[in-house]
C-alpha cells in the first residue's frame, strides 16, 4: 500500500469513530498499519522499535529511518524536512483532546532539533527523542 493509501485508511478509521478525535488506543491501533509498512521498508525488528513510545530509542540508522518513514506516512515531512505546521495539523486532527496541548508543546520545543542534522533519518530520530524527553506522558509513536 502506498503512502496516500495508508493515509486514507487512517482517515477512514478516524471517521468511523464518529468523534472529533481518536482515543489514545485508537490512535495507537491506526499506527499499526504504518508500523508494519515502515518495519518492512527499513528492515527493523519489534525488539528495535517496539518500545519507542516508552523512550527506548536505539541509535541505529535503520531505526532512525523507520522513524522518518512514520513521519513521512503521516505527512509531517515536507520537501525532505519535518514540517512544524503539518505536525500541528496532524495533532489537531488525530489526537485526543487531553493529549493535544502537551503534544503541541513538545513539537514546539523540539522543532529546531532537526537543524543540527542534514540527514532526514537522523533529524527525525532526534526530534522524536526530544519530544519523548520533553513530554513522555503525551508521546505516542507507531
Amino acid at each position: 500500500m502506498d503512502r496516500k493509501g495508508l493515509c486514507l485508511l487512517i482517515v477512514a478509521m478516524f471517521l468511523a469513530t464518529g468523534s472529533d478525535a481518536m482515543s489514545r488506543q485508537q490512535l495507537k491501533n491506526s499506527g499499526k498499519v504504518l508500523k508494519k509498512n515502515c518495519m518492512n521498508k527499513n528492515q527493523v525488528t519489534e525488539d528495535q522499535i517496539g518500545t519507542i513510545d516508552k523512550g527506548n530509542f536505539v541509535e541505529d540508522k535503520k531505526v532512525m529511518c523507520y522513524i522518518a518513514c512514520i513521519f513521512e506516512m503521516t505527512n509531517v515531512i515536507k520537501n525532505g524536512k519535518l514540517n512544524y505546521d503539518a505536525s500541528i495539523r496532524q495533532i489537531d486532527l488525530m489526537y485526543p483532546p487531553d493529549l493535544k496541548e502537551g503534544a503541541k508543546a513538545a513539537v514546539d520545543k523540539c522543532k529546531d532539533v532537526q537543524k543540527k542534522y542534514k540527514d532526514i533519518c537522523e533529524a527525525s530520530f532526534y526530534v522524536a527523542k526530544c519530544m519523548y524527553e520533553f513530554n513522555p506522558a503525551d508521546f505516542i509513536f507507531a
